[in-house]
């Protein structure tokens, strides 16, 4: 995840110190939101890539086409996009940590969900072995209270 942003980053900083001039505006640059939806979707398959490699090999997915048909976008498109971005740092930078607060909160929502699931996996477990230490245990087998008259 941090290694794309510092790809796109480093990019960045040679093409704005290369003295090459100032790209044009694409006629159809990506909104810096949907740049962002994209660069998080990057990271995103970028650390499952990591993580279950052979999950993606096994079902056929290739990252950088799939996030070009998500988002409806060709790579030229994106790549004069991102040209576009890095030459104007403000912006990019503003790109970067909308991206880096969306991953932050986004680990976050799963943390807590993976606690809370943690947690209902236990209740279950605990009422598991309940059953078990009662099995055999039917409610005829105990017999009533006698009240002394």
């Amino acid at each position: 995840m941090k290694n794309i942003l510092i790809y796109i980053l480093l990019i960045g900083f040679l093409i704005s110190c290369s003295g090459i001039k100032k790209p044009k505006k694409p006629e159809n640059l990506i909104s810096k939101e949907e740049m962002v939806n994209i660069l998080i979707d990057m990271s995103l398959l970028s650390s499952a890539k990591g993580i279950n490699k052979s999950i993606i090999e096994n079902n056929g997915i290739v990252p950088e086409s799939y996030i070009y048909t998500k988002h409806q976008i060709d790579s030229l498109q994106f790549i004069e996009s991102n040209e576009y971005y890095t030459y104007n740092l403000n912006e990019y930078q503003d790109i970067i940590k909308r991206v880096t607060d969306s991953l932050i909160k986004l680990r976050e929502e799963y943390s807590t969900l993976a606690e809370k699931e943690n947690q209902e996996k236990k209740k279950m477990d605990s009422i598991k072995r309940s059953k078990r230490k009662n099995k055999g245990f039917l409610l005829e087998d105990i017999e009533p209270v006698k009240s002394e008259n």
